[in-house]
């Protein structure tokens, strides 16, 4: 049982999904950067300064006008954070589309990878070095 489980722990597919879900990890930490520091101010530059991490509407309870998020959550109140529910649409895009391109990316390599090979297998072999030679002599005959 135990040489079972390191043959399917050796496997390329396991070891290939443990590595996709640590980059996977890392790469989750870049996206939150990208959208909450570069997106999300651009959003907010042309939508006349508005934040979407602070939008929010309170449910139940006392909140001071234009509190933050935090600060409502903090005083207890029940919020509806549609702001935040922008945000994870928004990092869904981008990563679906940086995923996207990855993908695309790799594919057009694996394909032109397959060319090259069918090119090489495809190439006529040429006449061997005795046939050059068998060539030359029956030349030099004449």
């Amino acid at each position: 049982m135990f040489k079972e489980f390191k043959d399917f722990i050796a496997k390329g597919n396991v070891m290939d999904m443990a590595v996709g879900i640590i980059i996977g990890a890392a790469f989750t930490a870049i996206v939150k950067s990208m959208v909450g520091d570069l997106i999300n101010p651009i959003i907010g530059l042309f939508m006349g300064g508005v934040d979407f991490t602070n939008m929010y509407t309170v449910l139940a309870g006392d909140v001071a006008a234009g509190a933050s998020l935090e600060a409502a959550r903090e005083a207890g109140a029940a919020v509806f954070a549609y702001g935040a529910f922008i945000m994870a649409v928004i990092n869904f895009l981008i990563i679906a589309f940086v995923v996207f391109m990855l993908v695309r990316y790799v594919t057009k390599v694996k394909e032109a990878s397959a060319k090259k090979e069918a090119v090489v297998e495809k190439a006529p072999a040429g006449p061997s070095e005795v046939d050059l030679l068998t060539e030359i002599r029956d030349a030099l005959k004449k």
